[in-house]
């Protein structure tokens, strides 16, 4: 690596780093924002030498290392959350190089394999076919293991400028990503032809890639027409210490707040209440909920609404005879039992529904790949509890009250899955509820983000979107993506509003992630082309 691709790879993971939410005016230096790292490639291919491949992963690494830093850098924050002594802090530091690292390394190997295959064919826009291929294959593959993590994935760096992603209901995140590569593409060859030949073809060509798809999306944004099926909404935010939760006020003070907060503005017509993500702290056996204490608190507040509906998060526990799940851990007493981060749907008669966190946190809240390592569950168990983890289900859900209205529930970072999200809306969801404790974070850009991620799950599904932080953002988000209301950080509130419910499908949420999918194959046919082609040279 010499100064001055080293200083073109810091150049593009500060553009990238800029256009990055939560800073929305500078979304669109998105569509050059790698362009100063394919130059610094192309530099480094130019001199040739036995370790080119070495300075091309190098370089391409600054890039994304960087860039994955600076805009996510408030997870670090997140281990402080447990307890968990000095292995389980050693460990929580690893699990925290997840984002960082791994998905940095993906983007990196990504252009790697590019190079690769550049190497083996003169066909330069086969070779950018594959690189946009293999980068979506990456993005894909960090969305769906068990060290997923795809909060950058380069689709989402609209959430902040949604009025011109508002084609992702047909495409998902990855029509985004699929976008900017395209774009970056253009934007560097366009530059080689002016600087090398002085023609300016693809000059022209570039600014149409760019606006054409805008103007396609600003038109979806004005004549965007909502059904009018209005739903009496009320959002909480009891903005509850997360770090002095258990410690600070009893179960029973903190539902207090929540059904004061919520008794503050609720109408004789409210038909759903929101509150966030363990808003019920203590372990609340599922199959004895109806004798649960802090379940009749709850319904019992719920009593003066005829009509109404609770979605609230809670810790739950299951107990078996024998071991039926795969997350399922020991009891000391005999037998069985799953823990679950999940959420509970509470109604006016004897009905009960939960739903079960399943996009959890690697190492924190599940150990990765559980079947290959449980031999590592002593030390996971330092990790807040974590053996096999927290239990899960394996299918999204669907909260059906009585009306026969359908919810969407979603915990936590559950709603940067678009296809996860969008499973829910094909069972029959007609709005999303996102429960969530943001406070984890402090008062970093993480808040912001994963508010502004919320807004692009609403244009995927055209549905809204109710967010319930217990600390952090609280809020509606409209079938356009426009955050109609929300609440100020660290804010004791309660919010309400009329949403409008839908129960059409989209095109994204009827067919789910083709581009990443046909991506995954393409990559693998040059992959397999470059493996044949490294065979036969040698």
């Amino acid at each position: 690596m010499t100064k001055k691709t080293t200083l073109l790879s810091l150049l593009s993971a500060f553009i990238m780093w800029l256009a990055w939410p939560p800073h929305t005016w500078f979304a669109p230096l998105l569509f050059i924002g790698l362009v100063p790292l394919l130059i610094a490639l192309q530099q480094i291919v130019k001199t040739s030498d036995k370790k080119t491949g070495k300075k091309v992963f190098l370089t391409a690494g600054l890039t994304f290392l960087v860039w994955n830093t600076a805009s996510i850098y408030w997870v670090f924050n997140s281990i402080n959350a447990v307890n968990t002594g000095f292995i389980g802090t050693i460990i929580s530091l690893l699990v925290s190089l997840i984002p960082y690292g791994l998905g940095a390394l993906l983007m990196t190997f990504a252009f790697w394999m590019y190079y690769r295959l550049s190497t083996y064919t003169k066909n330069k826009w086969a070779g950018y076919t594959a690189l946009i291929a293999f980068y979506i294959s990456m993005e894909y593959l960090h969305q769906t293991w068990d060290l997923a993590f795809p909060w950058m994935t380069l689709g989402n760096g609209f959430a902040g400028m949604h009025q011109i992603v508002q084609w992702y209901e047909f495409t998902g995140v990855y029509g985004g990503s699929l976008w900017i590569l395209l774009s970056n593409i253009l934007a560097f060859e366009a530059y080689q032809q002016i600087k090398h030949q002085k023609q300016y073809r693809l000059a022209g060509i570039w600014p149409l890639t760019v606006l054409l798809p805008i103007g396609f999306s600003v038109y979806q944004y004005k004549n965007h027409k909502e059904k009018s099926v209005p739903v009496n909404v009320v959002t909480v935010q009891p903005n509850i210490d997360p770090y002095e939760k258990y410690e600070s006020a009893s179960a029973h003070e903190q539902l207090s707040i929540l059904t004061k907060l919520s008794d503050s503005i609720a109408q004789t017509n409210t038909e759903y209440f929101i509150w966030p993500e363990t808003a019920i702290p203590n372990y609340a056996d599922e199959d004895r909920i109806r004798s649960n204490p802090d379940y009749l608190q709850a319904q019992q507040f719920l009593s003066k609404y005829k009509n109404g509906t609770l979605i609230t998060g809670i810790e739950s526990v299951r107990f078996y005879n024998d071991k039926k799940t795969l997350s399922a851990k020991e009891n000391p007493n005999g037998g069985f039992y799953d823990n679950y981060n999940a959420a509970m749907q509470v109604e006016n008669s004897a009905s009960v529904a939960f739903y079960h966190k399943s996009k959890l946190v690697p190492g924190v809240e599940k150990m990765p790949f559980p079947k290959v390592f449980s031999f590592l569950a002593p030390v996971f168990s330092k990790l807040g509890g974590s053996v096999s983890g927290w239990g899960w289900q394996d299918e999204p859900g669907v909260f059906y009250a009585q009306s026969g209205i359908g919810v969407a529930p979603t915990i936590c970072y559950e709603s940067i899955w678009g296809d996860w999200v969008a499973g829910s809306v094909k069972q029959g969801a007609q709005f999303i509820a996102v429960i969530t404790n943001d406070g984890w974070w402090g008062n970093t850009s993480g808040k912001d983000q994963h508010l502004m991620y919320a807004k692009l799950r609403a244009i995927e599904t055209r549905r809204y979107v109710v967010r319930s932080a217990n600390t952090g953002i609280s809020g509606f988000i409209n079938q356009r993506g426009d955050v109609v209301q929300q609440s100020k950080w660290w804010t004791r509130t309660a919010l309400k509003a009329d949403i409008n419910l839908n129960d059409e499908i989209t095109p994204y949420v009827n067919y789910g992630d083709l581009i990443a999918k046909f991506c995954v194959g393409f990559a693998a046919i040059a992959a397999l082309f470059i493996l044949i082609k490294k065979w036969l040279i040698k």
